[in-house]
């Protein structure tokens, strides 16, 4: 018997979220070392832009600043139908943070070649977070070694399947 449409949701939707954008060259550039979700500050027509799913997080990153978390370069694309009120692409966004996440994060990413950026921007129950991470510059060597395990391991499962299948 076939499986119906609600026993194929993906498991994130049943965890109750809406992913609206994903940043897929820092896994390519960096290498993650922790993960934090956060909540960010958004005015009214942003909502309502990133409901529609319109958002880049390709140059975004965070800083640590008088002991506040604030996004840089994510862009939110002007509300089609906001008016003269309507918010700034790229204007810099809190992010929401209990005091001891933020000293913790802060004295990570002082380390030297650390860096804050954020991986997915989302809905969870409603509410807009950033999944953001601690991060270290990759060397060009890095990535190329990183391509070639991919590959090897792309080539084993092929095996593995190819003999199942016999």
């Amino acid at each position: 018997m076939a499986k119906s449409n609600k026993e194929k949701k993906h498991a994130s939707e049943e965890e109750g979220i809406t992913i609206i954008c994903r940043n897929r060259r820092a896994t390519h550039d960096f290498d993650i070392l922790d993960r934090l979700e956060c909540g960010l500050v958004l005015q009214g027509t942003e909502v309502k832009s990133l409901r529609e799913g319109h958002a880049q997080l390709d140059e975004a990153f965070a800083r640590v600043e008088d002991g506040e978390v604030w996004l840089y370069g994510l862009e939110i694309p002007e509300y089609e139908y906001g008016n003269i009120l309507n918010h700034k692409p790229k204007r810099p966004r809190k992010l929401l943070l209990h005091r001891h996440q933020i000293t913790r994060f802060a004295a990570k990413a002082q380390q030297e070649g650390l860096t804050l950026i954020p991986l997915r921007l989302y809905f969870k129950n409603g509410r807009a977070k950033v999944e953001l991470a601690l991060a270290k510059g990759k060397k060009k060597y890095d990535k190329r070694e990183t391509l070639r395990q991919r590959d090897a391991q792309r080539q084993i499962d092929r095996a593995l399947t190819s003999r199942r299948r016999r």
